[in-house]
């Protein structure tokens, strides 16, 4: 599943804050912590993005200047529904270590509360990753407060849920966008840059979703259900994290600055014009995903290509394979915590090879619940509660 990131702040109550309010707020600007990104990228997205997505960024071989200095950017791309948020991961990662970790340059991700709020949302239980890695929880002070951030730029999924929940029978097709980052963009007069994730559709296929059963499934307040061969795979916990080996591609659009269209101020502005401009921006990004997808969409696992990688980084081999990555990312953990590594700035260094399996097994044996049907998750939903009770909201021992 990917964020949900517009639909939680459209559903909050909207109103003006004061200066000390965003002040006081402002400790969300410390939550980001580059180094762990780095560790992360050195010991674990290097193997999965080496040998897996194999990542492409198209445009982004310089990271835009801020049109108002005082002001982020406001990065938005399209949704990959039914999945966990993988392409948004590989996109973040890949970015900072590009930029090698210039604060200036990378975004910070405005996502929803459930990510950094229920154990399973992180990356195999991992407490405090999302928001060691950039993310803010999306309601309005957060988004008002870093519209003021000093460093780097914003990012938002404006699909939000419907964009989850549109299902393979929709892939790519932009769901109605929710107007908070239009109001950000015409408030503080900030350009908008959006691009387009092409391939990432594909992370897990063929899981698709339906309005008539939807509608039922609302009744009990679950937002949408997913319908398909994979859905049953669910059972078993390693499937709720799987993804297919796509080739990832990130395009860059068209940069848009939707406070030039209009004649008046934001605070004259009414509902009506707000959503004008909104499916004005939705139709253009509709137009650049389309292009991307004509471009680099035909062909969205490139088989040879994997294989051919795949043998010259047989040295990442199995850890490169989804069937292991609960393996290595528990192993992440262990180290940066137990280890205090988050403390000591020391690599997290972590041995691959058929060698290394039985002692990082024997390290991390939680990591054999992901594999029992059922019942690994009641195991794992209270391994992560007890778990989470002894770390503070960064991921860290509590003192």
């Amino acid at each position: 599943m990917t964020e949900n990131t517009s639909s939680n702040i459209s559903t909050q109550k909207k109103r003006d804050y004061t200066q000390a309010e965003i002040d006081h707020n402002k400790f969300i600007y410390d939550q980001f912590d580059p180094n762990y990104v780095r560790q992360m990228n050195n010991a674990l997205f290097r193997v999965i993005d080496e040998a897996y997505f194999r990542p492409v960024y198209v445009g982004f071989e310089e990271m835009p200047e801020r049109n108002n200095p005082s002001h982020p950017i406001i990065l938005a791309s399209n949704h990959s529904g039914m999945a966990f948020p993988w392409d948004a991961m590989v996109f973040g990662c890949g970015l900072l270590k590009r930029f090698d970790y210039d604060e200036n340059k990378i975004f910070r991700a405005i996502v929803a509360p459930g990510l950094s709020g229920i154990p399973a949302m992180h990356p195999f239980f991992m407490k405090g990753s999302w928001k060691m890695a950039g993310g803010v929880d999306a309601n309005f002070l957060n988004f008002e407060t870093m519209m003021q951030y000093p460093k780097g730029h914003l990012l938002i999924y404006p699909e939000g849920i419907p964009g989850i929940g549109k299902g393979f029978n929709r892939k790519y097709q932009l769901q109605r966008f929710a107007t908070s980052f239009i109001r950000m963009s015409l408030k503080y007069k900030t350009d908008i840059l959006p691009y387009s994730t092409v391939n990432a559709e594909y992370v897990v296929p063929f899981v698709y979703s339906f309005d008539s059963v939807n509608r039922q499934f609302n009744k009990i307040g679950v937002p949408f259900m997913a319908i398909g061969v994979l859905t049953l795979a669910l059972v078993i916990p390693w499937a709720f994290y799987l993804a297919f080996p796509v080739k990832m591609h990130f395009v860059k659009g068209t940069r848009l600055s939707p406070y030039k269209w209009m004649d008046k101020d934001y605070e004259d502005m009414t509902e009506e014009e707000i959503g004008t401009i909104r499916d004005r921006v939705k139709d253009l990004m509709q137009k650049d995903l389309d292009a991307a997808v004509d471009k680099y969409g035909q062909s969205p696992f490139q088989v040879k290509e994997l294989i051919k990688v795949m043998w010259e980084k047989r040295a990442y081999f199995p850890y490169n394979l989804p069937l292991f990555w609960p393996l290595m990312f528990h192993e992440f953990e262990r180290q940066w915590v137990q280890e205090r590594k988050y403390e000591t700035k020391e690599p997290v260094d972590i041995n691959l090879g058929w060698g290394t399996f039985f002692r990082l097994m024997w390290r991390n044996p939680i990591t054999l619940a992901y594999f029992i049907p059922i019942l690994g998750w009641l195991i794992l939903i209270l391994y992560g509660n007890r778990k989470w009770k002894k770390l503070d909201d960064l991921g860290k021992p509590l003192k």
